[in-house]
This record gives C-alpha cells, sequence and structure tokens, in this order.
C-alpha cells in the first residue's frame, strides 16, 4: 500500500515561452507520471492545475484548492516538475518548503530540481540560490514585457485585448483599430451635443432595440472582458456606458493607451494612472468624431445652471442673464470662445419683457446662425 497520497501540481504561466513544450501542462503531467511510475511507495490521489496563473502570486484556484487538501490531511506529499512551478517568489516559496510543508508532515518532491524533503534532497542553500534565480527570472520577464509594451504604445500600436464600442482590430494588422460599426458612436455625440443627457441617450438606444457593446459583442461572438462595469445580466445601456464613451479621446483618432497598471511585478491588481502618465498617439486610427465636437461635449459637461434666489412677479424676468453677447459673433451667434458652437434665444444675456421682444430676440438670432450653417 503506498506510503505518500500525492497532488500532482501544474502551473503554466502567461510569461512562460510558449514556444517551448518543456512547461507545457501535458508535459508536466506526463514527468510526474513518469517518475510516480519508479515510486511504488507514492500514489496521486488528485491533480490541481493553475493555468495562466504567474509565479509569483500564490493566490491561485488551484493551488488554494491544494493547501485546503493538505490542512484537511487528504494528502501529505506535493509534485511539481521544478521548484517555479511551485512559485517565484523567493521569500513565499521559502515559508512553504520550510515551515508549512514540513508543520503538515508534507513531502515535497521538484523532480527536475532533485528535490526531495523525505530524503533531505536540496540542502537550504541550493535551494535558497534556486528561488533567488525564480524570482530573478520574473523580475526580468516583467521589466521587458513592460518595456517592450511602452514603446509599442508610443509607436500607435493598440495592445489591449478589446477595442472599444465603434472599433474592430484590422484583419490584416491587429495594431491598428478600424471603425466597426461607427453609426452608434457617432449618434451617441450628436445626441449629447442636441442637449439630450447620458440617461435620455441611454433609454433611447434601449428603447430602439439597439445593441449595448456587451451585448453586441456577445451576440457577434466576439471577445469580451468577463469582468467589469458593463458585465451586467440584461447587457442594456445604461448612463455609466453613455458618459464613458462621450469622455474616450479615442473616437478623435488619438490613440489613448496605458490608463491602468500595476505598481510593482509582484502586485498584480491594477490601479489607475494619473492622466499625465497615459500615452496619446494622435492620429493614430479613423476618426469616428471631429475634434472640436469632442471638446465641445466635453465643455458642456462641466456647464451647470443654478438657481441663486427667486424675485417677486412684478420683476421677474425669466430670461435673465446667460451668454454675454460680447462672447457671440452678431452676425453668425456663433461663438468666439468656441467654434462650431452657436447660441440663439433666451439662452442668450439680452433682457426683454416677457411676450414679444422675446420672440423676436429667438427669431432673429436664429434665423442667423441658421443661414451661417
Amino acid at each position: 500500500m503506498p506510503k505518500y497520497k500525492a497532488t500532482a501540481y501544474i502551473r503554466l504561466s502567461y510569461t512562460d515561452d510558449h514556444s517551448s513544450e518543456s512547461d507545457s501542462v501535458s508535459n508536466q503531467r506526463k514527468l510526474i507520471e513518469n517518475f510516480v511510475e519508479h515510486n511504488p511507495d507514492i500514489e496521486v490521489v488528485s491533480e490541481k492545475i493553475d493555468d495562466g496563473y504567474s509565479g509569483i502570486i500564490f493566490d491561485r484556484p488551484a493551488f488554494k484548492e491544494m493547501m485546503q487538501d493538505v490542512t484537511d490531511g487528504n494528502i501529505n506529499c506535493v509534485i511539481v516538475k521544478d521548484l517555479s512551478r511551485l512559485g517565484r517568489e523567493y521569500i513565499e516559496t521559502g515559508r512553504y518548503l520550510r515551515r508549512v510543508f514540513p508543520a503538515y508532515g508534507v513531502r515535497f518532491i521538484a523532480i527536475t530540481d532533485s528535490i526531495d524533503t523525505a530524503h533531505d534532497s536540496g540542502d537550504d542553500l541550493t535551494v535558497s540560490v534556486k528561488n533567488i534565480m525564480n524570482e530573478a527570472y520574473c523580475r526580468d520577464i516583467s521589466i521587458k514585457t513592460r518595456s517592450s509594451l511602452d514603446v509599442k504604445r508610443r509607436n500607435g500600436d493598440f495592445v489591449g485585448a478589446f477595442p472599444l464600442h465603434g472599433y474592430m482590430k484590422a484583419e490584416d494588422n491587429k495594431k491598428i483599430l478600424v471603425p466597426h460599426p461607427p453609426r452608434v458612436c457617432c449618434a451617441i455625440f450628436r445626441m449629447r451635443l442636441e442637449g439630450a443627457s447620458a440617461s435620455k441617450i441611454a433609454s433611447e438606444l434601449n428603447r430602439l432595440g439597439i445593441l449595448s457593446p456587451l451585448a453586441y459583442k456577445k451576440n457577434n461572438g466576439l471577445p469580451y472582458a468577463k469582468k467589469g462595469y458593463a458585465d451586467k445580466a440584461d447587457c442594456k445601456w445604461s448612463a455609466t456606458t453613455i458618459i464613458r464613451i462621450l469622455q474616450d479621446e479615442t473616437y478623435t483618432g488619438t490613440l489613448v493607451q496605458g490608463k491602468q497598471g500595476t505598481p510593482h511585478y509582484k502586485i498584480k491588481q491594477m490601479e489607475q494612472r494619473p492622466a499625465s502618465e497615459w500615452v496619446r498617439v494622435p492620429d493614430a486610427h479613423e476618426a469616428l468624431i471631429a475634434r472640436q465636437d469632442f471638446e465641445l461635449v466635453q465643455r458642456i459637461k462641466h456647464w451647470r445652471v443654478s438657481i441663486d434666489a427667486r424675485g417677486d412677479l412684478a420683476h421677474a424676468v425669466i430670461t435673465s442673464g446667460g451668454v454675454s453677447v460680447r462672447e457671440v459673433d452678431p452676425k453668425t451667434m456663433q461663438s468666439k470662445k468656441a467654434m462650431g458652437l452657436y447660441f440663439a434665444g433666451e439662452v442668450l444675456d439680452v433682457d426683454a419683457y416677457t411676450g414679444g421682444y422675446n420672440l423676436q430676440i429667438a427669431f432673429c438670432t436664429a434665423q442667423a446662425f441658421a443661414n451661417h450653417l
């Protein structure tokens, strides 16, 4: 009867060189099976696989399942291909080897590194050096990956996994974005410029039965983020989705990347970076929205109208206040501060008694900018 009930632990990270088969899941499994065949005192009772998890962190689902089996007493042996499969972080890997596994009476075997705690093979110095080398490898890969991505971003190459709504990766060059389908995004900006709020735009799109970004990708078999703000069960348009589109400079043809990142190679949780650190490359792809329209939408976002106080009926003038006529071209009613922005009617700072005067101002100013358009 086998003395040891073992778990075959297999890990493959994102950063491993996939051109080599030595660390593939199937090869790790085969190596462990061959080892167990020549060691009859070991019986593999379970196999745990973390496919796509970095060795620098230990918050891996299969690893946690294995450790639960250890604490429950279901296994007393852990077998891996080499020490780096257990982990690449020097301190934490050492803690498991020197404290956790011995405390639970677990035999640890790293086959290609010739480490077997049951036979005292692999002295502390050798194990420590291997751990340090494994962590150094991880740090080196992280530096190279970050540098490579930064160069690509500054060259105007799209390095994201999922293009934003209204674009797709070009068939002949995955680094370039091309419009697909652009009409909805253009309509969103147009409705906002016409005065519709984000909530009203979302309601109108839902009423028309237009698919939201997430619903469109699901319906067309396109890749999409499995987690995030838009991952809702009903996949409906929301004010949040509309606001994110209206604030994204990418629609002007400027590729904006590097908004998120990790502060350190040992920390995998993403955090928002300040706008000053974003990488912006103008004219990287075809624009869906004119630059002046995008900037106008951003101005409208910060425009707030508030009521200070109420006057009595005799002095109440509804149209009091507004845009100063000094800031408007009287021939075209176009703003002198924002090209393409026109003012007409009661929004202007022209006071008059309620009645025909207000209507006359509205008619004349509207006719002036209509003639110019």
